[in-house]
This record gives C-alpha cells, sequence and structure tokens, in this order.
C-alpha cells in the first residue's frame, strides 16, 4: 500500500440510517450502524488528519436540481409524494414493490445518501481529502425513471455527473458487488468521458439479469462498459484472478482522473442473496488494490461508496471497517480482534457477534499471463472479457 496518503475523510451522520425500507427488508441499516461502531472502537475513525487518521464529515442533503442531473422529474415527483404519504404503491416507477417498499421521508433520506456522495466527490476535487467515503452510498441498480434493487436515486450517478460538469474528462468507475452495475452503466452508456467496469455474478443466475461481456457501452462510447460475468461459486482466487485479468490494464490505459468505486460485499459466501464465496480476506484485498491503483493513476484521488451486503452482524461491519481503513491510509491486521464493546453492543441486539476482523484465509491468485485453461468456466469468463474490450483500448487479449 501507498504510503503518505494525506487527509481522508468519511462522509456520515447518524440519520443516514434513516434510509430504512423496514424490519423484513434485506437491506437493514444495522449494517451501517454496526460498521461505524466498529470502525469507531478500532480507532479507524478516531484519529485526526495529522497523524492519518479518518475524518468524520456530516452530509448534506442532495438538492432537487443535483438529482435532476441524473433522474427524470417525474421520478423525483413520485418518490417525494410517497415520501409525504407512504401508502400504496406506484409501479410506473417501481414504487410500492417488495423490493421497494415506500416509507415515510423516502424522499429525504434518498437525498441525503446522494448528498453524501456528493460531499465525497468534492471533498477528492478540490483536494480537501485524497479519498472520501460514503458506505451509505453505492445505489447502483436506480434508473434515471425508475427505482431498482433497494435504489432510490443513483447516489453513484450524480456525483459522477458533478465530477464531469467541473471539467473532469476521464472518470473510472470499479464496481465490485455481487449484482450488475447497471444503473450507473446505462447512465454513462453513451458517455465517452466514463469508463465502468463491473464484477460480477452472472445475470444468467443473478438480478438484475444484466452485465454480460457483449455489452460494450453505446454507439459513441464503445469499449467504455466493461463487464466480467463470474460463475457461481467463484471464490477468493478465481475471483482476484478475474480482477487483476481485467482491471488494472484497462484503468491503466483510461488514465482516469477520478477513481470512483463501489464496494458492496454481497459477494461473500455468508450473503444470502448470492453465490459467490469470497471472504473478508479476498475483499480486502481487493480494496488495497483499487487503492493503489487510485495512487498509481489519479494522484491518490479516490471516491468510496458501499452497496449490497445482506450479512448484517458478521460479514458487513468487518469488510467495510477494512475499506474504511485503507481509505484512512491504516489498513487494519486482518488477524485483529473485533473490540469487546462491539461484540456487547451486537449481543445486546440479540445477535452474535464475529470475534476477528479475518476468515482466516491468505488471498493469493495465479496470474493471468501464466494462461488461461478453456476447461474452467471462470477462464472462459476472463477471456470472453477481454476478448470483447480489450482490442478497442489498443490491448491484447492474449496472455
Amino acid at each position: 500500500m501507498s504510503a503518505g496518503c494525506g487527509p481522508s475523510t468519511v462522509i456520515h451522520d447518524a440519520s443516514l440510517t434513516d434510509y430504512d425500507f423496514g424490519p423484513e427488508h434485506p437491506m437493514s441499516p444495522v449494517r451501517v450502524d454496526l460498521t461505524m461502531r466498529l470502525a469507531e472502537d478500532l480507532g479507524v475513525t478516531a484519529a485526526s488528519d495529522a497523524d492519518g487518521g479518518l475524518r468524520t464529515v456530516p452530509a448534506p442533503l442532495a438538492t432537487e436540481d443535483q438529482i435532476a442531473s441524473v433522474h427524470d422529474p417525474a421520478l423525483i415527483e413520485a418518490v417525494t409524494r410517497m415520501g409525504a404519504d407512504p401508502r400504496g404503491a406506484d409501479p410506473r416507477f417501481g414504487l410500492g414493490s417488495e423490493d421497494n417498499p415506500v416509507f415515510a421521508r423516502m424522499d429525504r433520506a434518498a437525498a441525503h445518501v446522494t448528498g453524501a456522495t456528493l460531499e465525497a466527490c468534492r471533498q477528492v476535487w478540490t483536494g480537501a481529502s485524497v479519498h472520501s467515503a460514503n458506505i451509505t452510498g453505492g445505489l447502483h441498480h436506480a434508473m434515471p425513471s425508475r427505482v431498482s434493487g433497494f435504489c432510490i436515486y443513483n447516489d453513484i450517478a450524480v456525483g459522477i455527473r458533478w465530477l464531469l460538469d467541473q471539467g473532469v474528462e476521464r472518470v473510472a468507475y470499479v464496481d465490485v458487488d455481487v449484482h450488475h452495475g447497471d444503473g450507473v452503466e446505462r447512465i454513462f452508456w453513451d458517455d465517452p468521458r466514463v469508463l465502468t467496469v463491473s464484477l460480477h455474478e452472472t445475470g444468467q443466475v443473478l438480478f438484475p439479469g444484466t452485465g454480460f461481456p457483449r455489452d460494450l457501452g453505446g454507439r459513441q462510447a464503445a469499449g467504455t462498459a466493461v463487464n466480467l460475468a463470474l460463475p457461481p461459486g467463484t471464490a477468493d482466487a478465481g475471483w482476484l484472478r478475474a480482477f487483476h485479468a481485467v482491471v488494472p490494464p484497462l484503468l491503466r490505459e483510461w488514465r482516469p482522473q477520478v477513481l470512483v468505486t463501489q464496494h458492496g460485499c454481497d459477494s461473500h459466501q455468508d450473503d444470502p442473496l448470492a453465490h459467490l464465496m469470497l471472504t473478508v480476506d479476498g475483499q480486502r484485498a481487493a480494496y488495497l488494490a483499487l487503492h493503489d491503483l487510485a495512487h498509481e493513476l489519479c494522484e491518490g484521488r479516490w471516491v468510496v461508496t458501499g452497496g449490497g451486503g445482506y450479512s448484517l452482524v458478521q460479514v458487513v461491519p468487518r469488510a467495510w471497517t477494512h475499506l474504511l481503513a485503507i481509505v484512512g491510509g491504516r489498513p487494519l491486521e486482518p488477524g485483529l480482534e473485533t473490540p469487546a464493546s462491539w461484540r456487547e453492543h451486537v449481543r445486546r441486539l440479540g445477535r452474535v457477534p464475529p470475534h476477528r476482523m479475518t476468515d482466516g484465509r491468505r488471498p493469493a491468485y495465479r496470474d493471468w499471463a501464466e494462461g488461461m485453461n478453456p476447461d474452467i468456466a471462470l477462464d472462459r469468463a476472463i477471456h470472453a472479457t477481454r476478448t470483447e474490450v480489450f482490442p478497442l483500448h489498443g490491448l491484447d487479449p492474449w496472455p
């Protein structure tokens, strides 16, 4: 990991947990609360800028004009109306479904999450922070005119649009959530200034059913949408092999000015909604790799969001606390014990806490340059993506 990260921030205040679809919904805000408590108890968010710690900055509300830079006014009006009177449904906009139930003041909660990502972008682009994170963000499924997949407004796309409006010429967006980052991809489908890269479980078996190697971007931006559709059961070694075979070469060719990343940790083997087999240790290795790419390619400018993750106690707090520690420039040792104070809080919630920040794995992978095996589904998936995308960037798809 590169030394000398400089000042870094996490955009957070307790009311961000108001983004809450209800007690039966899988995306409970308890995962955010437990993450921030764990980060604080481990000193990740307690140190000052002077010694490289992570400073907490309160999250503003995004304005209607900022949200409308990505979303249709009719959707914004519907979200506002149903936030004021959360009864019934409006299927025209995906509101009131099982995935996206309406709740009181949902318009304000969604604007708050969006404002937090906008502030992270502002922190990084103005130089106030080298890295900035919003773990409540990462709502990558929201479309311009429709909510989708637990996502009301697409905070990532609003943030990227703001960066472009400030004059940024090349943004790279890397999405490591187990689900395809379809909303961000669709919004920038025809924009040659934004490279979207999504590593996800194949849409043949998982929501949203999209994100295949031949999905390459619009006519004005061919090659700027990159999709690596991984087979079910992919674990640390295979996932990291795929990541390193595709992401670093493309980003080095793209030369982004800002790196924006989405860190859904639902790729974990314990996640109830998907079928990949990563550990917290493998996820941590990916966070370190993205941090180092930000320093190698864009002077450290790194905007970080959360995303999915539905093992609310055992996985999300540990994964995202590792992420925040890396954002702050002081990675935690994987074998560190979780603090007794944090474990006691989890028990008071009637849950069983994890005792260590590791799953006991040491992630390693076989480099793509050593050759592919066409009999292995993972290698075929990697090769398919490289074959479709690499020539459009002047890169050789072969090892």
